[in-house]
C-alpha cells in the first residue's frame, strides 16, 4: 500500500492542466480537434484515408472530411496528459539524440480512491480544523457551529453535485473549475472566474503559511519570536505577534516557492507524508474523545470568580497557601496587589471573589454540552468568562488588571465565523483539476469527489458536537490555549499527547501551502494560454518542461499580501470570497445547461437538477455576503473588471458555452412576444433598414448613410445594412461575402450596432424589393427605410436607378414603411464632426404621424447635431388663421415636450388660376428648360412606344395655331389611372400638394380622335392621352415651396421636409423626380420624409 502510494504521489499535488493546446502560425492557440478538418487528418495520404477505389464516391471531400476509422483511431490516441508532461519528454528525446528512444511517457492511470477521494481529503481537511474549529464551537455554541458547517457543507455538496455533471459531459482536461466554467460560461465568465479561482488558491497559500507560522511561534518554539512578546500587553503584544508573522511568513513563503521551483517532484514525494499527518491528527482527536469517557485527562483551568487567568500569570491556582503552618501569598496574589505582603491594597474584584480551579476537559460524560449549546460572542477586550459561575463585581467600578485574564483578542459575530471557517470546506476541485491522471474521470470524480465531502462533513459535525460534549467552554473561547499553559486546545483534547496534533497540523499547513503555490501558478498558465487575457500571456511561458517560472513569481509576489495582512482571521474571509464565487458560477453553469437543455448536455451522472444547482448557487452567493459584504463587493468588482476587460477585447472563443443559449433562448422569447402586436407609439422608435450600393470592387459608394444611421439611432433599436449583387447565387456567393465583410467593416468604423443583409439576385431592382419584404425576422422587422438619392439621375445611362428608386418609395408606400432620403449624402457630416451653431429645420407641410417632430429630437440626442436649435415651419393656405395656427402649433410642441421656434409662412399667391395662367406663370417664373424636359420626356416615352403614332400627331398638329403649339409645349401626357401598365403596379395616396385631375379639354379629345382613326395601335395609347393640369400645379407648388424655404432655411444645418408621393403611372417618373429636384434646388442637406401610416409620437405619458 505504501509502495502505490508513494508512486501515486509523484503526480499527486500538481493542478496542472493538459497539453490541449495547438499554437498555429499566427500564434493563437487553438484546442486541437480529432474531428474535420484536423491537422491528423489532412496530413495524411490520401491513399491512406481511402482504401483504393472502394470510397471513390467521397474522392471530393477527402480535403475535409477524414474516414470513420482514421476518426476512430485519432480518439483513441487522444491525450490529455498534463501540463509539461509531454514538452519533458521531447525535451528528454532531444538530449538522448542517437541515444535509443525510450517507451513514451504515459500519465498515471489512477483510480478513484489515489486519484480523487485522498487528494480531495487532504485538501478540504487544513489548517481551520486544528487553529479555530474549537474557539469558532466556543463562540457561536454548539447549535450555531452546527449550523455554519451544516450550511458550508451544503454548499460544497452541491457544488459537487452540479461539478460532477459537468465533468461527465465529456473529456474534461486538467484545470478543474476553470476549463468547466469557461467552456460552459464562455470566456468572459471563465476569465473573471479563473482569476478569482487564482487568486483564491493564491490567498489559500498565504493562510497556510500564517497558521504554519502560528503553530511554529505559539505552540513549538515561542522563544524564537523575533520581535519578543514577553513583558508586552494589549496592542503592543498583537503587533510584535503580527510581525513576527510577517517575517516569518516571507522566509517560508521564499523558502516554498524555491522548493516549488526547483521541482514539483519533491512536493510530490511529500505528499504522502502530509496525507499521513492530517490522518494521524484527526484520529488521535477521536481517540482523545474515546479516553475523556474513561480517563479524562488533568487540564486544570484556574478562574478568579467566573473570570478566566492566564495560566503565565500564577504558580499556583490560589490567593495564599500554607507552608509549615505559615500562610504565604501566591504569585497570583502579587498580581493584584501592591505588595506580598497580607495586609496589601489589592484589586477590588479580586478580594471580592474566590479563586477555583476546574478541568479544562471535564469529558464526554460530564454534561458540558447542555453549557456551551448556545453561543457566546465577545467584544474585542472582553474577559472570558465562565457560564454559571458567582461573582461579585461592582458594575460602577472600572476594570482593573485586565492584563492578567485571557481576553477576546477580535470581536466575534456570527457572519464572522461563517468566513473564518468556509476555507476549511475547499478543496473540492482536487479531483476535477487531475482529471487527466484518472484512469476513468467520469466515473471517479463523481463517486470520489462526494465520498470525500461526506466523509469531512460527517468528521466536521461530529467534531463540533464531540468538542461542545468534551472541552469546558472558557477553554474553547480561548483561541491561543492561553488558559491551558499555552497548549493547543485542540490539543489538550488529543491522545496520546498534544504534539500529535501540534506536529500533525505543523506539517499540514506546509504541505497545504506548498500544494497551493504548485497548483496557483498553473491555474495561471492555464488561462494565460487559452489567450483570453491579453496582458496575462506572458504568464503562459515557463521553463524547457512547462514549469510555469513567470506564473509562480507572481503568484509569490501575491501570496506576500497575504503575509502582510499577517492575522489569520483578515485573510480567511478573503480567500472565502473567491473559492464562493468560483463555486457560485460552476452551479450556474450546471443549472444553465440543464434548462438549456442544449444538444452536448449528456452527463453520465444523472444525480443532478437544476433546483439544485440553483440552490447551490442561492447558498454561495448569501454566504459571500454574510461571511463580508465588502470583502464580497470588492471580489465581484474584481470580476466584473476582468469580464469587461475581456469582453472589451473581444477573446474571438468560441467553445458552445452556455451564455450564448442563454442569448438564442432570449432572443427566441423576445421575437415571440414581439408577436403579440405593433409597438405602443410611446416605445416606437425607427428601425432602420439602410439600402446601400455597392462598386465593381464590393466597396460601399455611400458610406455617410450609415454615419447618417449612427447619429439617427446611437445604438438604440435595429439598425439592418443591407445591399443586393447581381448575379446567381452559385456564381456570385464569394462577391456576396466580400459585400458582407465591407458592410461589417464599415458598420464597425461607423459604430452602427446591427446586422448585415446581402442578397443575391439576377437585377438589382428584384433584389432591392426582397431586402424591404424580407428584411428582419418575426415582429423584429425594420419600419423605416433609408435609401439615397440617386445621382445623376438625368444621365441616359442612370435611367433605370432612379426608376428602381422610385419603385422604393412605391414598395414602402403599399407596406406602410416609412421612408427617409437624404440629400446630397456626401455633405453630411461624419461622426467625428461637430455643430457649434445652426438649425435644423422641420417644414410641416403634410402630417405623416409625426415623423418629422420625432427626426430632429432623435438626431439633437447625438454629439453631432446637439448644439443646433430646432425650427418649425408651416404652410397656411389663403382660408387659414396664421395666427391661430401657431398658438395651436406651440401648445403641440409643448405637450410634446419639443423645444422648438415655430414660424407660419402663408402661400400669399393663389393656385388655383386656370390652366393657361398657370402655364404662363410657369415659364416665367422657372427656365423653360425645366418645363421643356417635362414635356420632352412624356413625349419621348410615348415615341419610343409607337413611332407611328406620333408621325400622325406631327401631320396633325402642323394645322394647329401658334397659341395652340404654345399651349401643346406645356402639356403631359400620361395613360389613364385606371389601366396600370402592369398588375403589381403599386397604387400611391394624392399628392400633398396637387388638385384633382384636370379634365382634357375637347380640342385635346379631338385630336386624340383623329389619332385613334390612324392606327389601332395609336389609339390605344393615344386615347388616355390629356393635357395634365395636375402636373403643371405641382410644378408650380414646388417652385413656390423652394422660393419659401430656400429663402427660410437656406443657412440651417439639415432641412427636414415632406416627401410628396410617386406618380401612380411609370409614365410619370421623370416628371416626380423634377419635381423633387425643383422642391430642394438650393438647399445643402436635405432630408426627405415620408411616414409609414401610424403616429409615431404621443403628447401622453
Amino acid at each position: 500500500f505504501l509502495f502505490l502510494f508513494t508512486v501515486s504521489s509523484l503526480f499527486y499535488l500538481t493542478l496542472t492542466v493538459p497539453c490541449c493546446f495547438c499554437v498555429t502560425g499566427d500564434g493563437n492557440p487553438k484546442e486541437s480537434s480529432p474531428f474535420i478538418n484536423s491537422s491528423a487528418a489532412t496530413n495524411m495520404d490520401k491513399s491512406q484515408q481511402y482504401d483504393g477505389n472502394n470510397m471513390a464516391l467521397f474522392e471530393e471531400e477527402m480535403d475535409t472530411s477524414p474516414m470513420v476509422s482514421s476518426l476512430l483511431s485519432t480518439l483513441a490516441n487522444y491525450s490529455n496528459l498534463p501540463t509539461g508532461s509531454k514538452e519533458h519528454e521531447e525535451a528528454e528525446n532531444n538530449e538522448e539524440g542517437s541515444r535509443p528512444s525510450k517507451k513514451p511517457v504515459k500519465a498515471p492511470q489512477l483510480g478513484t480512491l489515489m486519484g480523487v477521494y485522498l487528494p480531495c481529503i487532504q485538501n478540504i481537511f487544513g489548517v481551520i480544523l486544528f487553529l479555530r474549529m474549537t474557539w469558532m464551537v466556543g463562540i457561536g455554541g454548539v447549535f450555531g457551529s452546527f449550523i455554519i458547517v451544516f450550511m458550508c457543507c451544503s454548499t460544497t455538496m452541491l457544488t459537487a453535485i452540479s461539478m460532477s455533471a459537468i465533468a461527465t459531459n465529456g473529456v474534461v482536461p486538467a484545470g478543474g473549475s476553470y476549463y468547466m466554467i469557461s467552456r460552459s460560461l464562455g470566456p468572459e465568465f471563465g476569465g473573471a472566474v479563473g482569476i478569482c479561482f487564482y487568486l483564491g488558491t493564491t490567498f489559500a497559500g498565504a493562510m497556510y503559511i500564517l497558521g504554519c507560522i502560528e503553530i511554529l511561534l505559539i505552540y513549538i518554539v515561542p522563544q524564537a519570536a523575533i520581535f519578543k512578546i514577553e513583558g508586552l500587553e494589549g496592542p503592543e503584544a498583537e503587533a510584535a505577534l503580527l510581525n513576527n508573522m510577517r517575517v516569518y511568513g516571507t522566509i517560508v513563503l521564499s523558502f516554498m516557492a524555491l522548493v516549488v521551483f526547483v521541482g514539483v517532484k519533491y512536493v510530490n514525494k511529500l505528499a504522502l507524508v502530509f496525507l499521513a499527518c492530517v490522518i494521524l491528527s484527526i484520529l488521535s482527536v477521536y481517540a482523545g474523545v474515546i479516553k475523556t469517557a474513561i480517563d479524562p485527562p488533568v487540564f486544570p483551568v484556574c478562574l478568579l470568580g467566573n473570570r478566566t487567568l492566564l495560566s503565565k500569570g500564577y504558580d499556583v491556582c490560589a490567593k495564599v497557601i500554607e507552608i509549615d503552618n505559615e500562610t504565604v501569598t501566591t504569585k497570583l496574589w502579587r498580581s493584584f496587589c501592591d505588595s506580598e505582603y497580607l495586609n496589601a491594597t489589592c484589586d477590588e474584584y479580586f478580594n471580592n471573589n474566590n479563586v477555583t480551579e476546574i478541568q479544562g476537559i471535564p469529558g464526554v460524560t460530564s454534561g458540558i454540552l447542555a453549557e456551551n449549546l448556545f453561543g457566546n460572542y465577545l467584544e474585542k477586550g472582553m474577559i472570558l468568562e465562565k457560564r454559571g459561575l458567582a461573582s461579585d463585581v461592582d458594575p460602577d467600578s472600572p476594570t482593573t488588571n485586565s492584563n492578567r485574564y485571557v481576553l477576546a483578542d477580535i470581536t466575534s459575530f456570527f457572519t464572522l465565523l461563517v468566513g473564518i471557517y468556509f476555507p476549511s470546506v475547499t478543496g473540492i476541485m482536487a479531483g476535477s483539476n487531475r482529471s487527466g491522471d484518472l484512469r476513468d474521470a467520469q466515473k471517479s470524480i463523481p463517486i470520489g469527489t462526494i465520498a470525500a465531502i461526506s466523509t469531512t462533513s460527517t468528521v466536521y459535525m461530529s467534531c463540533v458536537v464531540l468538542f461542545g460534549a468534551c472541552i469546558e467552554g472558557v477553554v474553547l473561547r480561548d483561541k491561543f490555549g492561553e488558559g491551558v499553559s499555552g497548549n493547543l486546545v485542540i490539543g489538550t483534547l488529543a491522545w496520546p499527547s498534544p504534539w500529535v496534533i501540534v506536529f500533525g497540523s505543523f506539517f499540514s499547513t506546509c504541505g497545504a501551502g506548498l500544494q497551493s503555490l504548485t497548483g496557483a501558478p498553473r491555474l495561471l498558465q492555464a488561462i494565460s494560454r487559452d489567450g483570453i487575457i491579453p496582458f496575462l500571456r506572458i504568464f503562459g511561458h515557463g521553463k524547457a518542461n512547462g514549469e510555469p517560472t513567470w506564473a509562480l513569481l507572481l503568484t509569490a509576489s501575491i501570496c506576500e499580501i497575504g503575509i502582510i495582512i499577517a492575522s489569520l482571521d483578515a485573510v480567511a474571509p478573503i480567500l472565502s470570497m473567491f473559492f464562493l464565487m468560483c463555486y457560485m458560477f460552476v452551479n450556474l453553469a450546471c443549472a444553465l445547461q440543464t434548462l438549456l437543455r442544449t444538444p452536448n448536455w449528456r452527463p453520465r451522472f444523472k444525480f443532478y437538477h437544476w433546483a439544485l444547482s440553483f440552490l447551490g448557487m442561492s447558498l454561495c452567493l448569501s454566504l459571500m455576503f454574510m461571511c463580508s459584504w465588502y470583502y464580497a463587493i470588492v471580489a465581484m468588482g474584481i470580476a466584473t473588471c476582468i469580464y469587461k476587460y475581456i469582453e472589451f477585447y473581444r477573446a474571438e472563443k468560441e467553445w458552445g458555452d452556455g451564455i450564448r443559449g442563454i442569448s438564442l433562448s432570449a432572443a427566441r422569447f423576445a421575437l415571440m412576444r414581439l408577436e403579440e402586436g405593433p409597438p405602443h407609439t410611446k416605445n416606437w422608435r425607427p428601425q432602420i433598414l439602410v439600402l446601400v450600393s455597392m462598386d465593381a470592387e464590393q466597396n460601399i459608394e455611400q458610406p455617410r448613410l450609415l454615419s447618417l444611421t449612427n447619429q439617427l439611432k446611437a445604438g438604440k433599436g435595429l439598425t439592418i445594412v443591407g445591399t443586393c449583387v447581381q448575379g446567381t447565387f452559385l456564381d456570385n456567393y464569394t462577391d456576396a461575402h466580400k459585400a458582407d465583410q465591407s458592410l461589417r467593416k464599415l458598420m464597425e468604423t461607423e459604430k452602427v450596432k446591427g446586422f448585415t443583409q446581402v442578397v443575391i439576385s439576377s437585377n438589382l431592382r428584384d433584389g432591392t424589393s426582397h431586402l424591404i419584404q424580407v428584411g428582419g425576422l418575426g415582429g423584429l422587422k425594420h419600419n423605416t427605410v433609408m435609401v439615397s438619392w440617386p445621382r445623376n439621375w438625368k444621365q441616359p445611362e442612370c435611367h433605370q436607378e432612379f426608376r428602381n428608386f422610385i419603385e422604393v418609395v412605391r414598395e414602402t408606400t403599399i407596406a406602410s414603411i416609412a421612408l427617409l432620403v437624404p440629400k446630397n449624402i456626401s455633405s453630411y457630416p461624419s461622426n467625428g464632426e461637430r455643430f457649434t451653431e445652426g438649425h435644423i429645420d422641420v417644414w410641416w407641410v403634410v402630417h405623416d404621424g409625426g415623423m418629422l417632430m420625432l427626426l430632429p429630437f432623435l438626431l439633437r440626442q447625438h454629439k453631432v447635431w446637439r448644439k443646433c436649435k430646432m425650427r418649425i415651419f408651416t404652410v397656411a393656405q389663403m382660408d387659414d388663421n396664421s395666427i391661430q395656427m401657431k398658438k395651436d402649433l406651440l401648445t403641440f410642441l409643448y405637450h410634446l415636450r419639443i423645444d422648438a421656434v415655430v414660424e407660419v409662412v402663408e402661400m400669399v399667391r393663389d393656385l388655383s388660376g386656370t390652366y393657361s395662367e398657370l402655364t404662363n406663370k410657369s415659364c416665367q417664373e422657372r427656365p423653360k428648360r425645366t418645363i421643356q424636359s417635362i414635356t420632352d420626356s412624356s413625349r419621348g416615352s410615348i415615341r419610343r412606344k409607337n413611332p407611328s403614332a406620333l408621325r400622325s400627331q406631327r401631320s396633325a398638329e402642323e394645322g394647329g395655331g401658334a397659341a395652340e403649339k404654345l399651349e401643346e409645349e406645356v402639356k403631359l401626357h400620361s395613360k389613364n389611372v385606371s389601366t396600370p401598365t402592369s398588375p403589381t403596379s403599386p397604387t400611391s395616396p394624392a399628392a400633398p400638394a396637387g388638385g384633382a385631375v384636370a379634365r382634357p379639354d375637347n380640342k385635346g379629345a379631338e385630336k386624340e380622335k383623329s389619332l385613334l382613326t390612324a392606327t389601332p395601335e395609336a389609339g390605344k395609347d393615344f386615347f388616355n392621352m390629356k393635357p395634365n393640369q395636375t402636373d403643371v400645379r405641382r410644378m408650380h407648388t414646388a417652385m413656390r415651396l423652394n422660393e419659401v424655404i430656400t429663402k427660410k432655411s437656406k443657412e440651417a444645418k439639415l432641412v427636414l421636409l415632406n416627401m410628396p408621393g410617386p406618380p401612380k403611372n411609370r409614365v410619370g417618373e421623370e416628371n416626380y423626380m423634377e419635381f423633387l429636384e425643383v422642391l430642394t434646388e438650393g438647399l445643402n442637406r436635405v432630408l426627405l420624409v415620408r411616414g409609414g401610416g401610424r403616429e409615431v409620437i404621443t403628447i401622453y405619458s
